[in-house]
């Protein structure tokens, strides 16, 4: 097996290559949409992070990723990149070894560049992938799933006023907005971020956010945050909304009150038309872990390995932020 240096003579076959592993996936999980292209791939052979594996003259694999850049995932002066679910494939013989090899030669450049951060989505049903992963050092972090429109029960014995929340009291959601700020910052998640104020948590919703939310009388108790796009290019197609926010008071859990706020929310985009509803959320964070998959069927897996700074340092990269995008 040969590994080059990914360029833009490569990126034909390796369209078609991933396309054939997104394919592959579609087959596990029929609700996924079909996608006559894939985003454009020449970001990849420019940046010269890439490569590519050839076995008699043949492209059997590439990877691709992002540029990198500072503080990746949230964690301080930390540089890091993401190969999306389209900047990467395989054919299906000897695919655990093809990634093997060819995450060795991208991780020497990456390392070279100060990039301590490697993640990768993979599909969920690609297991030769995500084992060659694993024993390569990664571990899960996000998970996307989607679901269609079929009908969720919904309990009338709640006493609580479901619906979609007007722009205009979108600040009265900051209570909810903060708790899940703080449940994100504590044991085992760890992903901490400053408390908004009113001013804030409005000024970061564009035109295409939409939030519907559950009143116990004159308070919202939960809510969901809904937008056009997701992670990945399977999010963005026509029909497809996705869930980007979401949160419930602890002690509503495990009433039924945030099966029902999603039985609503399937239920009024269905009839607006949407057919599919897309969600992602990190792997430990074990309250979403253990909800989300009651209702949406999983899709891809990122996962992500952090390579030790005295192995950067020895490499004289340690200025994390040089070249960051």
């Amino acid at each position: 097996m040969e590994i080059v240096d990914f360029n833009v003579s490569h990126i034909a076959e390796a369209e078609k290559l991933a396309m054939a592993n997104y394919e592959e996936e579609r087959r596990q999980v029929p609700i996924l949409p079909k996608v006559e292209r894939l985003p454009n791939f020449t970001h990849f052979a420019e940046n010269h992070l890439g490569v590519a594996a050839f076995e008699n003259s043949k492209l059997v694999g590439f990877l691709g990723t992002w540029s990198p850049r500072p503080d990746a995932f949230g964690t301080t002066k930390v540089k890091g990149t993401f190969s999306p679910i389209h900047a990467h494939g395989a054919i299906e013989v000897k695919r655990g070894r093809i990634y093997a090899r060819m995450y060795q030669a991208a991780a020497d450049k990456w390392v070279k560049e100060g990039i301590r951060s490697h993640a990768l989505a993979l599909y969920t049903h690609d297991k030769e992938a995500i084992e060659s992963f694993f024993y390569q050092g990664f571990g899960l972090r996000c998970i996307d799933a989607i679901r269609g429109m079929e009908e969720i029960p919904f309990s009338s014995k709640l006493n609580y006023e479901y619906g979609e929340v007007p722009k205009l009291e979108w600040g009265k959601l900051l209570e909810l907005h903060n708790a899940l700020i703080t449940h994100m910052g504590n044991s085992p998640i760890f992903m901490r971020f400053p408390l908004n104020n009113e001013e804030e948590s409005l000024c970061r919703n564009t035109e295409d956010i939409r939030y519907f939310a559950v009143k116990d009388k004159d308070r919202y108790i939960a809510y969901v945050k809904i937008g056009n796009e997701g992670e990945n290019f399977a999010t963005v197609t026509s029909g497809m909304m996705n869930i980007c926010g979401a949160y419930c008071l602890p002690e509503y859990r495990g009433t039924g009150v945030y099966h029902n706020l999603i039985s609503y929310l399937v239920t009024a985009l269905k009839n607006e038309g949407y057919i599919r509803l897309g969600v992602d959320c990190e792997s430990f964070n074990p309250t979403a872990r253990g909800f989300w998959p009651k209702y949406f069927t999983e899709y891809t897996y990122s996962v992500v390995r952090r390579i030790d700074e005295k192995a950067v340092d020895a490499l004289g990269t340690s200025d994390y932020g040089r070249d960051c995008e």
